[in-house]
């Protein structure tokens, strides 16, 4: 049988029953310890972007500058996910172009526009950067939120928006 790392414990025990052998998932879970067999978790796909809204894009002010001259003056953003023992946490991360280090970082189970402001106000917190900050991202609609807005603008900051999937576009 070669499943290719795929098959656990419950999928091992469901296809020996198929040709025959009737044997429990805990013996199975024991024999595949002793042999050092693991399954491997498929990694899954998920969108973090929804670019298909109707709230206004920023122009993309970027525009594949990516050597900025001193820190402090242009950020980029983006959500990615992360599989734990307790289900996915999304990652919103804030990164200066010019040191190319995290500023902000925030983590939560789901992706509201709280996710990436949470990010940018760490930043803020930390580096307390003057205005005329760019602050690029994707298209997504939390960085197109009024509350994500609202807050590059109480800090005089610029917002700039590549493509969907492009984050340095």
């Amino acid at each position: 049988m070669a499943s290719h790392q795929s098959y656990g414990s419950r999928r091992l025990v469901s296809a020996m029953a198929n040709e025959g052998f009737h044997v429990g998932r805990f013996r199975v879970r024991s024999l595949m310890r002793k042999a050092a067999l693991k399954d491997v978790w498929k990694r899954k796909f998920i969108h973090t972007t929804d670019s298909k809204h109707d709230m206004p894009i920023a122009e993309n002010v970027l525009n594949r500058q990516f050597n900025p001259s001193a820190p402090d003056l242009i950020y980029i953003s983006d959500i990615t996910y992360i599989r734990t023992g307790a289900g996915w946490l999304y990652l919103a991360t804030m990164l200066d172009l010019y040191a190319r280090k995290v500023v902000g970082l925030a983590m939560a189970q789901s992706m509201p526009a709280k996710l990436v402001c949470d990010a940018l106000s760490m930043a803020i917190q930390q580096r307390k950067p003057a205005p005329g900050v760019i602050v690029h991202s994707d298209r997504g609609s939390q960085y197109a939120s009024t509350l994500y807005k609202d807050l590059l603008s109480e800090h005089g900051f610029v917002c700039s928006m590549s493509r969907k999937g492009e984050l340095l576009g």
